[in-house]
């Protein structure tokens, strides 16, 4: 169990002034509708059986936890392990969350399923539960990130959602999540909103940080007290919305030896404001029912963000990584674009594991983080995903056309 420093969120889903529920009233309803659910079921025995069934039967799981031993010898002190959410089945962390949040749609009696999506794979995640239930399932995108991860809209159409292309504001994840809380508010009676990440509001951020704790997180401490007789010197991860860093986050809150670390997308140079990094470079305010930290102007209007990843291409992020940047836990930095790609490239053709590039921005931050560690330091990065879906944008840079 937590302590009660970090059982949170608290009843009314904030982590101190974060979080909360800033939303239409025909939606209050409906999110005490889901919190409820949730409660009733999260502990029941028959749900966990089913949750944990579908994660090993039809996720693949348990992924494991790989040394990565020539990128260790790359930097030339301490350890490196990969925590492979990459080899889950549809390629990333997100199918975590889907499951488990599908099957609650399953016990409301939900028959239309909705979700945003930036990189495209909590967009194939939902489509590939959907589908699986025999759901309608509906997927808003933003127009820009629709050209470049045109793999996954073909993924996701061929599993049988239907793709709403949005090309108000950038056209990216932002416009997508405003367009299906739209849809969410004029269909909620028999709508179900698979979020993707730690965001939105109350019991969102919550529920989607617990069906992301399933990292075996036990077997990691397990080794490394084992063969190391220590906890991970620290944890790595990438964050936009911040869902696959709060999953492996959050075991370890309240473990102090290990440092936890979230990598945002720094774009341009954090200097430069054109980037994707509201933990570096913003301020509190209110966006998508929550208060969190966001990328805004002085006048509270949402700022242009950009990223090389459009999966991290967010100008906010969950409001539990906003208390976990406040109260000092959780370290937050940046890297750009080049550094981001160069990660990409070196972990491909040093592991022959190609990242996605949402999480080559956390390999990339390790060109600083083992410079400061001790030769004997043993550092988790988690690969939330796998980089088949950026080829194109990854060829498009190098100047490679198909």
């Amino acid at each position: 169990m937590k302590s009660n420093k970090f059982n949170l969120p608290d009843s009314n889903g904030f982590f101190g002034e974060f979080g909360g529920k800033f939303v239409p009233e025909t939606l209050m309803y409906a999110l005490e509708e889901l919190e409820n659910t949730y409660n009733e079921l999260k502990d029941r025995e028959d749900f966990q059986k089913e949750f944990y069934s579908d994660l090993s039967n039809f996720v693949g799981r348990p992924s494991p936890l790989y040394f990565a031993e020539r990128l260790s010898n790359h930097y030339g002190s301490g350890s490196i392990w990969l925590k492979r959410e990459d080899l889950n089945h549809t390629g990333a962390h997100k199918i975590n969350n889907t499951v488990g949040q599908i099957l609650l749609a399953k016990h409301m009696g939900k028959k239309r399923i909705i979700a945003e999506t930036g990189a495209g794979q909590h967009g194939v995640a939902t489509a590939t539960v959907a589908a699986r239930l025999g759901l309608e399932c509906h997927i808003y995108m933003g127009a820009e990130d629709v050209k470049r991860q045109s793999l996954n809209v073909y993924r996701i159409k061929l599993l049988g959602a239907e793709v709403h292309a949005v090309d108000s504001g950038t056209a990216t994840l932002k416009d997508a999540l405003n367009e299906a809380l739209r849809d969410w508010v004029t269909n909620v009676d028999d709508t179900y909103y698979i979020i993707g990440s730690v965001t939105g509001p109350h019991p969102y951020p919550m529920i989607v940080r617990d069906f992301n704790s399933v990292v075996e997180i036990s077997k990691i401490i397990k080794k490394y007290k084992t063969d190391y007789n220590q906890l991970p010197d620290a944890i790595v991860a990438c964050v936009g919305g911040g869902s696959n860093a709060m999953g492996i986050f959050y075991p370890f809150i309240d473990i102090p030896e290990t440092r936890l670390i979230g990598v945002e997308a720094g774009g341009n140079g954090v200097s430069t404001g054109e980037h994707a990094a509201p933990l570096n470079d913003g301020t509190p305010g209110v966006l998508h029912g929550a208060r969190s930290y966001l990328m805004q102007d002085e006048s509270g209007q949402i700022m242009d963000t950009k990223s090389v990843s459009a999966g991290l291409d967010y100008p906010g992020v969950g409001p539990e990584h906003s208390w976990l940047k406040d109260i000092g836990r959780a370290e937050y930095v940046a890297v750009n674009d080049d550094e981001a790609l160069k990660a990409f490239h070196e972990v491909t053709e040093l592991e022959g594991i190609m990242p996605a590039l949402e999480t080559a921005h956390a390999f990339a931050y390790l060109e600083t983080l083992m410079k400061e560690l001790p030769d004997t330091a043993n550092v988790v990065v988690n690969v939330s995903g796998r980089g088949d879906k950026d080829i194109n944008t990854v060829a498009k840079i190098d100047g490679i056309e198909f």
